[in-house]
């Protein structure tokens, strides 16, 4: 008898042992925003669609307006809160027009603006691991912040070419994260993200022309972007697009519009989240 109760208890023990080494249940899962202008309020509605189907967000990257969203939301900010303030936005929330040669505008005022959203200041502070991206202007290639403070890194990133002033920010020449990642989904993998859902806001063309210097540099942007290779798009597993392209940048007013757009985008997606969540999605097909 005392043979057989050590036994069940070495028995017992392997398995917990076992039970103990074994993988995650499920890949890590990172969501990868996109930069937009006022189309960045669309990831709102993709963040409610998360939240009610309680899809899990491991990690969590953004680029331009995509990582004001990405850093609110890693930092704890509501999603009523977020689209409260979203209707409420204008131009001079975050930007101050001047006389530069490096540009038009300063957006200095986009680090009192997430102070607005969140009283977390460093990324040493959030709630979900967070990437922010930008793009070096000397190099050509993305800058990752993981670490330090929010404020300088989501300036760079939300640096507009043509509209904000670069950033100079721990020895680099910084612009928007789009121009090299306009979706960050290799972000998030950088950070340990085993499926990446990237949230594109493909700002399209219109069938007017444009009215002003920041549209022609942003649909000059647009054309440049269909016609090059982008490497983001291989790095993601599911790919979420809203169809948000007729929103103009600045059209703030319109974030219940928006919301509803990256709500139905969001579940439009759910099936391959989850065929990615259970291993069931093959490289091949992603979309």
């Amino acid at each position: 008898m005392a043979a057989a109760s050590k036994w069940l208890v070495r028995a017992v023990e392997g398995l917990r042992s076992f039970a103990y080494a074994r993988p995650s249940a499920r890949p890590k899962l990172g969501l990868a925003l996109g930069g937009g202008f006022a189309r960045g309020i669309t990831h709102i509605g993709v963040l409610r669609v998360f939240e009610k189907y309680e899809i899990p967000i491991d990690f969590i990257a953004g680029t331009s307006v995509g990582a004001l969203i990405a850093a609110a939301y890693a930092g704890g900010t509501s999603l009523d809160e977020m689209q409260r303030r979203g209707t409420e936005t204008h131009f001079r929330d975050f930007g101050r027009w001047t006389l530069s040669r490096m540009g038009m505008a300063s957006n200095e005022r986009l680090e009192q603006f997430l102070h607005e959203f969140t009283p977390v200041q460093n990324f040493s502070e959030v709630k979900i691991p967070l990437s922010i991206v930008a793009t070096d202007l000397v190099t050509g290639k993305s800058v990752y912040f993981t670490e330090g403070e929010l404020g300088p890194a989501l300036r760079a990133s939300c640096a507009y070419p043509g509209l904000f002033i670069p950033v100079e920010h721990q020895g680099h020449f910084l612009a928007d994260g789009f121009l090299t990642e306009a979706a960050p989904a290799e972000a998030v993998r950088r950070l340990g993200a085993e499926v990446v859902v990237s949230v594109y806001l493909d700002p399209g063309l219109l069938d007017e022309k444009p009215r002003n210097t920041i549209e022609i540099i942003s649909r000059s942007f647009s054309i440049i972007q269909t016609a090059v290779v982008q490497p983001w798009r291989e790095a993601t597993d599911v790919l979420i697009e809203p169809d948000v392209h007729n929103v103009l940048w600045y059209e703030f007013e319109k974030t219940p519009q928006l919301v509803a757009a990256g709500e139905d985008a969001a579940r439009a997606a759910l099936p391959k989240i989850r065929a990615a969540l259970d291993g069931q999605l093959v490289r091949s097909s992603r979309a």
